[in-house]
């Protein structure tokens, strides 16, 4: 299938991270396997309260198959489920609920991933990123894509054109100097994962390892921070403390919170540009000079971003 080519002064455009001036907001849609384990959960209600940054459109519910689902599709549908959790939980907080009732709001992804690299899945999630990147009249779009990224390869193959009007951020893959690119989101879906990064979209790569590794919280910081702010928060250290059996000397990486901390502040991201990488059939990184850059993160702060997590709860509570 042959893709829009960008010119380099367009890409570089799509790939500088967004500034905001005063009362902008970026404008975002959520694709989430948001059952897959926990962490999903904090980077949607991140965005959600994120208002003065971020005008999240839409929320997309994405497939995973783990020991958490039985199947691909039924982890959509569970993480369709979750996503209303969450919603039904934010409801009460004060400015909130007009603007996160699922109705046209929360959107039922792919039930499986892609067979072949040239052909879509087809699901209500695609065609929505399709309607949305195409009708948005200030783009780009931006993709917060945190699990397998099989609604986003589907909308570019339905329509090529949004390459043009939208700039992909996605949790996927390891550092691009790693001895492999094999992660849990990137693997599910190889032909969707290599299709990201050979079609030419704008796309800012957020590695597992060693990158989002450093977002490790614990149980008595999540009490402390967290439990009492709302019904969401109590949600939130409820499924956190369930994720273990034992918490002595336990953390857990909240991985996703990443992308949308990235399009929240760029600086708590770090990013530069490199060539896009090739992803081979062992599932290493391959690399070729010639190919267009994208943008891959180098470290993130994770303190400021765990403690502007905690005062936006600290505010709707």
């Amino acid at each position: 299938m042959d893709f829009p080519v960008l010119s380099s002064q367009e890409r570089m455009e799509l790939l500088t991270p967004p500034e905001r001036k005063s009362g902008e907001t970026v404008s975002t849609v959520i694709d989430t396997d948001t059952y897959n384990e926990i962490d999903d959960q904090f980077a949607v209600v991140h965005a959600l309260l994120s208002r003065e940054a971020l005008d999240v459109q839409a929320i997309y519910a994405a497939p995973f198959f783990n020991k958490r689902s039985s199947g691909p599709g039924n982890g959509m549908e569970l993480s369709y489920e979750e996503i209303l959790r969450l919603l039904e939980r934010l409801e009460s907080a004060a400015n909130l609920s007009r603007s996160i009732r699922p109705e046209g709001f929360v959107f039922k992804g792919s039930t499986d991933y892609l067979k072949q690299s040239d052909r879509y899945q087809d699901s209500d999630a695609a065609r929505d990123l399709v309607k949305k990147a195409m009708s948005n009249r200030n783009p780009p779009l931006y993709v917060a894509t945190i699990g397998a990224i099989t609604n986003v390869a589907s909308a570019i193959l339905m329509e090529p054109e949004i390459i043009k009007r939208i700039v992909v951020v996605w949790l996927g893959g390891h550092a691009l100097y790693w001895p492999t690119a094999e992660e849990f989101n990137l693997r599910q879906d190889i032909h969707a994962s290599r299709l990201i990064f050979d079609c030419g979209v704008p796309l800012v790569q957020i590695p597992c390892k060693p990158v989002t590794s450093h977002l490790h919280t614990t149980v008595p910081e999540m009490v402390e921070n967290v439990a009492g702010k709302g019904p969401i928060g109590d949600y939130l250290v409820s499924i956190f403390r369930g994720y273990s059996d034992n918490h002595a000397g336990w953390s857990k990486v909240i991985w996703d919170i990443s992308s949308t901390a990235w399009l929240t502040n760029p600086k708590w991201v770090p990013t530069v540009l490199r060539h896009s990488p090739i992803l081979t059939d062992q599932i290493t990184w391959s690399h070729d000079p010639g190919r267009h850059f994208i943008r891959t993160a180098t470290e993130v702060n994770r303190d400021a971003i765990f403690r502007d997590f905690f005062a936006k709860l600290e505010r709707i509570a």
